[in-house]
């Protein structure tokens, strides 16, 4: 069997490394041939699912951050008889181009969460940092940060891609607003940049983001980063191979068509250790 999965994973972003990471295990696991492929641009990403269904693979695993354009690109792989399931972004809509299953977080309620902890913690003014303009996802995690937050919420954007501009960046707005009390990253190394960022400018804001990785743990640890919600992306990745697999099998559904949430859960300095060793073997 051979399974395509396409992301619009940055080359280089170690959140997307976890979910290449969970793929490879599954097909390895279930003897598959997993061909991976990612392209952080809408039209470049549904090129690649393209070249998927021309290549005839038994199953696709599509992540849709913009629904509107890479959706059409997985329903003519369901058109042309490809058992095809979405991960990561999407949820919202990938029963509307025929996927059959769906694995990662509800990003709004996701949002919310962190939204009603950073109220918690007595945050004031946020910043919620996008890295991806035009990602659906991320946008869907600081409307929820804001319904979630008693307190005022800004956005600001930056190109995640380069992260020495993310730090000037945030560094400037940090230096201009001194009331910015808290820093909500979407993805742990613009949240790693922000904590430079913070120090470069002189302020007291506080760190928090989504998503984890080895280097974060360690962040949470010396209290630069207050807590992380993690979404498990190798659990992302693993499932949505793993689901094709028993779907060609036996004709088995993975949550019976329905989302397969995978998270939100908080990481802070009560429970890292729990997740430290699974961190630094690439699995959380």
């Amino acid at each position: 069997m051979t399974v395509a999965m396409v992301s619009h994973g940055a080359p280089g972003d170690t959140f997307w490394d976890l979910v290449r990471r969970g793929a490879e295990d599954a097909a390895k696991k279930d003897n598959i041939e997993l061909r991976y492929s990612s392209a952080p641009q809408a039209p470049d990403q549904a090129n690649l699912i393209q070249n998927a269904i021309d290549s005839d693979v038994d199953g696709l695993a599509v992540t849709m951050p913009n629904p509107d354009a890479i959706g059409p690109a997985a329903q003519r792989a369901v058109d042309a008889g490809i058992p095809t399931v979405g991960l990561n972004g999407g949820m919202d809509r990938y029963r509307d181009y025929g996927l059959t299953g769906y694995f990662g977080q509800d990003e709004h309620i996701a949002g919310v969460s962190a939204g009603e902890r950073l109220a918690a913690d007595g945050a004031t003014h946020a910043l919620c940092v996008i890295h991806e303009q035009g990602n659906s996802s991320q946008e869907s995690r600081c409307e929820g940060v804001a319904e979630g937050m008693s307190g005022k919420v800004d956005t600001i954007y930056v190109n995640g891609m380069d992260l020495t501009s993310v730090q000037s960046t945030l560094e400037a707005k940090l230096a201009q607003d001194p009331s910015i009390d808290w820093v909500m990253g979407l993805v742990a190394p613009v949240s790693l940049a922000a904590v430079d960022s913070a120090k470069a400018a002189g302020s007291e804001a506080k760190i928090s983001t989504f998503d984890t990785n080895a280097q974060l743990v360690e962040a949470i640890r010396s209290g630069d980063i207050q807590w992380a919600i993690d979404q498990q992306p190798y659990l992302q990745g693993y499932l949505a191979v793993d689901a094709l697999w028993l779907a060609h099998r036996n004709g088995s559904t993975i949550g019976g068509g329905q989302p397969v949430l995978t998270g939100p859960a908080f990481v802070d300095k009560s429970n890292v250790d729990s997740i430290a060793d699974a961190a630094q073997a690439g699995l959380r």
